[in-house]
Order: C-alpha cells, then sequence, then structure tokens
C-alpha cells in the first residue's frame, strides 16, 4: 500500500515539474530567427513588428529580445514603450546597468517615477522567484498532508501540528490571493489630462506626457485612482500601459 503510494506521489512530482517547464515551439523560434535578421539588417520597424507579435501570442521573450525592442522603440521617440519593454527586462533580469539606462533616459526627457530604492529592489526580486517560491510551498504542503495521512493511520496527529497545517495553508491561499506590493503604469500618450476625480467633469489638476511613471492606487469603471505629487487623482485606463 504504501509503496503504491509513493509511486502515485512520484507521479505527481513528475508531471508537475514537467508542466511548470516552458514550451518552446518551432513557430515561435523560427519568428525569432527572423526578427533577428531584420534587426541585424537594421530593419527595426519590421523587427519590432515580429518581436511584438511574439510577445503577445506566446507571452516567451528571452532578455535579449526586450533590449532590442528598448532601443528600437527608443529610436523611435516611443518612451513609453521603451520603458515598459526596460522595465519588463529588468523585473525577470534586475540588472544594474539596465536601471542606470532607466535613470539616464528618465532625466535626458524630464521623466518622473524612476527614482529606486532598496525596496523597490526588494520587490524585483520578490516578483522574480514568486512563482518558485509558490511551486516550493506548494510542494511542501503535498509532502506534509501526505506524511500527516500515512502517521494518523498508526499514530494520532497533535493538535498543535494540525494547527500549524492549517496557518500554513492559510499563508498559502494569502500568498496567492492577497500578497500584493502594489502596480504601476507608464502613461502612453502626451497631453494626458490628471483629474481630481473619476469624470470628466472633475477638476483639472494637470496635463501629463508620456513615458512618466505612475503608481495606481484603485480603479473605477474607465478610471485609474494614481498617485500623483502625494495626492490621489484619475486618469483614464485607455492612457495608462500597466506594468508587470
Amino acid at each position: 500500500m504504501q509503496n503504491s503510494c509513493l509511486k502515485y506521489l512520484r507521479i505527481i512530482f513528475f508531471f508537475f515539474f514537467i508542466s511548470a517547464q516552458p514550451t518552446y515551439c518551432q513557430e515561435n523560434k523560427f519568428s525569432i530567427i527572423i526578427a533577428d535578421s531584420l534587426f541585424q539588417q537594421k530593419h527595426y520597424t519590421e523587427a519590432l513588428a515580429h518581436y511584438e507579435k511574439i510577445l503577445a501570442n506566446n507571452q516567451q521573450y528571452s532578455p535579449r529580445m526586450l533590449l532590442k525592442m528598448a532601443f528600437i522603440k527608443e529610436g523611435q521617440h516611443d518612451f513609453t514603450g521603451a520603458m515598459y519593454y526596460l522595465h519588463l527586462y529588468y523585473s525577470k533580469t534586475p540588472n544594474r546597468a539596465v536601471l542606470r539606462k532607466m535613470e539616464d533616459l528618465a532625466q535626458a526627457h524630464q521623466l518622473t517615477g524612476y527614482e529606486y530604492s532598496d525596496l523597490q529592489f526588494f520587490k524585483t526580486q520578490f516578483n522574480k522567484y514568486y512563482l518558485h517560491l509558490l511551486e516550493g510551498m506548494l510542494v511542501l504542503a503535498v509532502i506534509i498532508i501526505t506524511f500527516t495521512f500515512f502517521r494518523r493511520q498508526n499514530k494520532p496527529v497533535s493538535s498543535n501540528f494540525k494547527l500549524g497545517l492549517v496557518f500554513y495553508l492559510g499563508f498559502i491561499l494569502y500568498y496567492i490571493n492577497y500578497l500584493d506590493f502594489g502596480q504601476e503604469g507608464i502613461i502612453r500618450h502626451n497631453r494626458i489630462p490628471v483629474m481630481s476625480a473619476p469624470s470628466a467633469g472633475a477638476t483639472w489638476l494637470a496635463t501629463a506626457n508620456q513615458g512618466n511613471k505612475l503608481k495606481l492606487t484603485g480603479e473605477k469603471d474607465i478610471w485609474y485612482e494614481v498617485q500623483w505629487k502625494n495626492q490621489r487623482a484619475y486618469i483614464r485606463k485607455q492612457n495608462i500601459l500597466v506594468l508587470p
């Protein structure tokens, strides 16, 4: 009985780790080869179209691909796009050089919201390993539950152990559903109105230009609630590119 259960667990773990690995199809690899070739030939617009299609359809990308996309966007003076791809690169591959690049680009074009602190570096590291931590906690939960199942057949499980298990499973649920360090977004276009309330008839506070990064603190209908110069403000959702 015990051997058959252990065999069953091995099968579960095998399929769990197999499903956790990324899959790459031949079509995707071929598209990347075409895009890289166009980039090397300095056909940047065509290369960007291929890269964006790969990213949109497959959500698969390499750090090098993101840097190329940011380079093209900067050359097109699309600073929202450039900052977005640099941020996406940094969120997956924290790198001081990319931080300096974003700060230099922000200073050169008078963009705000790109001041980085130790807390933001921690958030980046946490987001990078979020799924790995979750996988580890889930595997440990399966092991503990299985151990408890077999143990209770021979020896009663203590109340303290049960209570600890409940707290652990509760923490996993909290980790999945509620643990959040907040969202940020980049303004898509120039001359975007910043309003005092989620209404077109509200008081106009300022005009924001593309590339500036804001903290998103909530949403209501077609509006995002944002932090604008230490006060609550609202911008239409269509004018903000939400960062991952």
